[in-house]
């Protein structure tokens, strides 16, 4: 419950951009798969621009409509994945679990020496 309070701060801060840092970070797997249903919702409603910063990448892919892969430090782009798909996704579909592999695979590639 403290999450969902902070992030409806953030929400109602009547910013036109935010950064969220790993807001969903600490949960554990069910209660961040009903919190990120939840902030979907509320995104819809609000239709703020959100910068988030996440390691999950079924995360990102489910919250998202671009993911941005960075380099490690110094910190690039290393690729970008465009999502035009629309809402509600379905988590255990094939173009989740395509997207997932080539993102993963990326970032695989991007941690190369």
């Amino acid at each position: 419950m403290r999450q969902r309070v902070a992030l409806l701060r953030t929400f109602f801060a009547r910013r036109e951009l935010l950064l969220l840092d790993e807001p969903l970070g600490a949960l554990d797997a069910l209660t961040r798969a009903e919190l990120q249903e939840w902030l979907i919702a509320v995104w819809q409603k609000l239709r703020r621009t959100v910068i988030l910063v996440t390691h999950d990448v079924e995360e990102a892919i489910m919250l998202s409509d671009r993911v941005i892969l960075l380099t490690p430090r110094p910190a690039r782009v290393a690729a970008v994945f465009p999502l035009d798909l629309p809402r509600p996704r379905e988590r255990f579909a094939a173009w989740v679990q395509t997207m997932r592999a080539s993102i993963l695979e990326a970032l695989a590639s991007s941690k190369a020496p």
